[in-house]
């Protein structure tokens, strides 16, 4: 029987329940002498669409001298954690559009199948024909027993519409298996968390939980118990985030039945036209992936803002008009140029906030902070919009979960993306001769990564 699997009999042993045992199997007071050889590491992929603005984004210095441009200024205060990687090429060829493409070939390094999604004025496509980097590492993780966490991995999202196409999907568990992110505040949590689906209200999913911990509680050290009341409170501030939407939310009635309890209403429909929420939903999304890292629920996540050819119309950034029309405007048109960093740089923020969340809180039982062993990887499906071009795609790391050097800008000219996803599978202790079509990873892993 692994650690794992003995430390959850134990619990169950003292009456805990499944639900409390998967907070409490990270404490090392209930460790049981278990000891992992393996640092923890954990990777999420933030995925933002249609390019960039390359002179706003990439530094003109390499190294450690290098530049935050206006785009990138947000992450500033983590510029020693930053590490950006210019000259990352998608050069995979076949059926679909570059859209379809950059995302659907973005982190699974292969072609699409054909298929009758029209793209443009390419021929149409499919899904994607092999597994994506994310799911890779989850089955690998889950595969060790002493890896293996509650879910693996969590696919997150944040307005990417109902239909299923190869413009909204970048995670694939394999060859023709798109994998759906959650972009609903209230299905995630009720996945982590259980107890609010058809519930007639949303009460506090913690307090069923107390009377196990009280059951535990002798059994953890001071640290320990810090640790697990600050996971309860920020809980419970997700609960209250959410209590206040559902008052807020919806029809008068629905509202005042959410008062008294007697329904749970919905958020507004994340439709592309009606998308003012979205930086409330994005905040609350990351909050509960911080909650979940905090809890070794998973190791490996993708986070999906919107999809490629996304068109949220950013109102809040005073902008009416969609993302990707937006994107096709030629660079002399300074309004929309000047509204296409604008958005990036809120995209940017949105990737600061995650990692300033992060580096808050301590890595529970070990040194440093969440952030010093997780990375995050913002990426994206084109390098810039109105060429389409599939070169110098963004890739953008925060934080020391790879144990990747930061704190500098590295260009490697123009090189196949394949090995960039190789360099990930090899950080974080899987190496493998290729990913994606192999024909495209015959130089191996990146080197100066380290």
């Amino acid at each position: 029987m692994s650690n794992q699997a003995t430390r959850r009999h134990f619990l169950k042993g003292l009456g805990v329940s499944a639900a409390s045992a998967n907070l409490l199997l990270n404490l090392p007071s209930l460790s049981l002498g278990a000891t992992t050889a393996r640092r923890k590491q954990r990777l999420v992929f933030v995925f933002s669409p249609n390019g960039v603005i390359p002179q706003h984004f990439w530094s003109e210095k390499s190294g450690s001298d290098f530049e935050l441009k206006r785009i990138l200024q947000p992450l500033e205060e983590l510029r020693s954690q930053v590490l950006t990687l210019q000259g990352m090429c998608n050069r995979i060829k076949g059926d679909g559009d570059g859209h379809m493409r950059g995302i659907g070939c973005l982190l699974t390094g292969i072609e699409l199948f054909p298929g009758d999604i029209q793209g443009g004025s390419d021929t149409p496509a499919g899904w994607s024909m092999g597994i994506s980097v994310d799911q890779y590492l989850k089955n690998c993780l889950q595969a060790d027993p002493e890896t293996q966490t509650r879910f693996g991995s969590l696919e997150m999202g944040v307005m990417v519409p109902e239909r299923a196409d190869t413009w909204t999907r970048m995670s694939y568990a394999g060859p023709n298996q798109p994998v759906a992110p959650i972009d609903n505040p209230y299905q995630m949590f009720d996945k982590l968390y259980g107890q609010t689906k058809n519930r007639a209200m949303l009460a506090s999913v913690l307090d069923d939980l107390q009377e196990d911990f009280k059951k535990v509680e002798r059994l953890l050290s001071h640290e320990d118990r810090g640790l697990l009341q600050e996971h309860v409170e920020l809980v419970r501030d997700l609960e209250k985030e959410l209590q206040t939407e559902l008052a807020s939310s919806g029809s008068r009635e629905e509202r005042e039945e959410a008062a008294v309890g007697h329904a749970v209403p919905e958020l507004p429909p994340n439709i592309e036209e009606e998308n003012d929420n979205m930086p409330l939903i994005t905040r609350m999304q990351m909050d509960m992936l911080v909650n979940s890292f905090q809890a070794d629920f998973a190791r490996i996540a993708t986070f999906q803002i919107t999809n490629s050819v996304g068109q949220p119309r950013m109102r809040w950034l005073g902008i009416d008009e969609g993302h990707h029309t937006l994107s096709h405007e030629p660079d002399s048109n300074e309004d929309a140029y000047e509204k296409l960093i604008r958005i990036n740089t809120w995209y940017c923020e949105q990737v600061a906030y995650l990692a300033k969340k992060l580096a808050s809180i301590p890595e529970p039982g070990g040194e440093g902070s969440l952030l010093d062993n997780t990375t995050i990887v913002w990426t994206n499906e084109l390098g810039k919009g109105n060429s389409h071009t599939r070169n110098d795609i963004p890739f953008v790391l925060v934080g020391g979960g790879l144990g990747f050097k930061t704190g500098q800008a590295l260009n490697y000219g123009k090189v196949n993306h394949n090995r960039l996803l190789m360099s990930f599978c090899e950080a974080m202790g899987y190496p493998t001769p290729s990913f994606g079509n192999p024909d495209f990873c015959g130089e191996g892993a990146l080197t100066g990564l380290v």
